[in-house]
């Protein structure tokens, strides 16, 4: 697995790099996030270690140009730990965020976390092939066929949870739930973590996201996909 380390402070990427090849990780680092680019152009890494404060392009702007066209996993490291950056983190299409100062051991555990839970589904799962209504669920181009009939790219995240939801249409399911089959029933996510994506994938499948026909917010309860 190769992973990429971009930090503008050379003793964080000297350690973190060194956590991850004693890890058995391959890793490359880059101290801007011009030069991430360049890097991500030429040979996409497996994993994106990335610090949001950096000088000419900050690791925002990383994660939307990235975002633009390729599904790398994305971890995000910042001196901010307020909820408010984290949302914007996670909704720029970041997979997870950190706040730094951080423990060694949680960082690795991070790392692993988010390589098993952006594995996409085998193409020979017939689960994963999934059609509700209008909507179709194509898991070999992690996409979404809507019922305009757009095709809709998905990360691998926005591709879970929807075959999660889908699969249980008109059901309610709870954000515990949800957590535990998407993200995985180790990992601690934060309160807002599934309305994120939520909001996520209505700005992608929703006619008008404000006023949602399809994934719907169950007060109080959860929420569910619910057939036209």
């Amino acid at each position: 697995m190769r992973v990429l380390v971009v930090d503008d402070d050379p003793p964080s990427v000297k350690m973190i790099a060194f956590l991850l090849r004693e890890e058995g990780y391959t890793v490359n680092t880059a101290d801007n996030g011009r030069a991430a680019l360049e890097i991500i152009e030429q040979e996409p890494p497996d994993l994106l270690i990335l610090d949001v404060m950096m000088p000419h392009v900050d690791g925002l702007e990383v994660t939307r140009r990235i975002r633009q066209r390729l599904d790398i996993p994305i971890i995000m490291l910042s001196a901010k730990g307020e909820t408010s950056d984290k949302v914007l983190g996670l909704e720029m299409g970041a997979d997870d965020y950190l706040a730094k100062p951080f423990e060694p051991s949680e960082l690795l555990a991070r790392v692993k976390a988010v390589l098993r839970r952006t594995e996409v589904f085998p193409v020979d799962n017939a689960q994963a092939r999934l059609a509700v209504g209008a909507f179709r669920l194509d898991p070999v181009g992690n996409r979404v066929v809507t019922q305009d009939g757009r095709e809709v790219e998905l990360t691998p995240i926005e591709f879970k949870l929807l075959h999660c939801l889908m699969r249980n249409v008109g059901r309610v399911l709870s954000h515990d739930m949800l957590l535990s089959t998407v993200w995985g029933y180790d990992y601690e996510g934060y309160s807002n973590q599934v309305a994120v994506y939520i909001r996520r994938l209505r700005t992608k499948l929703e006619q008008d996201p404000t006023n949602p026909k399809y994934l719907l917010t169950v007060r109080g309860a959860g929420y569910k996909f619910q057939e036209d």
